[in-house]
C-alpha cells in the first residue's frame, strides 16, 4: 500500500496515512482531533536508482554508506562489517619526556656494555627503544654473555 500526505485544517497538521489506492482521494480522520482530512501532494519526494548494485538517492553525490556512515569507497576484501575509512587503527601513543629520557640514559649505558635483558645477554643501543615498547626488562648490570 502506498503512503499518502493528509492536511488537517483545524489543527493544521500534517500526517501520513498508508492507503489503498483506491481509497486514496477519500477524506482520512485526523489522527489528532478526529476531523476529516483531504489529501495533499508530497512537500518531499526521494528516489533511488541503483548503481554498483546499490541503491543510491539522487542526487547521487557519489559517496557510499557502510554501517550508517558515508564512505568513499566500497570494502574491497577484509572483513565484511568492518570498513578501513569507518575502523581506523589507534595510533600507537606517542612517547612521554620521561619515556623518552629514560630510553636514552638505558641506550647510553647499552653503549657503555652496563645494561643486560632478563637473561643476562648484552643489550645493542639500537634495539633498546623496540625493547621499551615491547616491554622486555633491562637493567643496569653488567651483562654475562657479550654481543654477537
Amino acid at each position: 500500500m502506498p503512503l499518502y500526505e493528509y492536511y488537517c485544517e483545524p489543527c493544521n497538521g500534517i500526517f501520513e496515512e498508508l492507503r489503498p489506492i483506491r481509497e486514496a482521494s477519500l477524506p482520512v480522520p485526523c489522527p489528532v482531533c478526529f476531523k476529516d482530512s483531504q489529501r495533499i501532494m508530497p512537500t518531499s519526494f526521494s528516489a533511488f536508482v541503483f548503481r554498483d548494485g546499490y541503491p543510491r538517492r539522487i542526487p547521487d553525490d557519489g559517496k557510499y554508506y557502510h554501517l550508517g556512515k558515508k564512505v568513499n569507497n566500497l570494502v574491497k576484501r577484509g572483513r565484511p562489517n568492518e570498513h578501513p575509512e569507518v575502523n581506523k587503527p589507534k595510533p600507537p601513543p606517542a612517547l612521554t619526556k620521561g619515556e623518552k629520557s629514560s630510553i636514552r640514559d638505558m641506550q647510553q649505558a647499552a653503549r657503555k656494555g652496563e645494561l643486560s635483558d632478563a637473561y643476562g645477554n648484552a643489550v645493542k643501543p639500537e634495539d633498546v627503544r623496540e625493547n621499551y615498547k615491547q616491554k622486555k626488562v633491562m637493567k643496569k648490570a653488567t651483562p654475562k654473555r657479550g654481543l654477537k
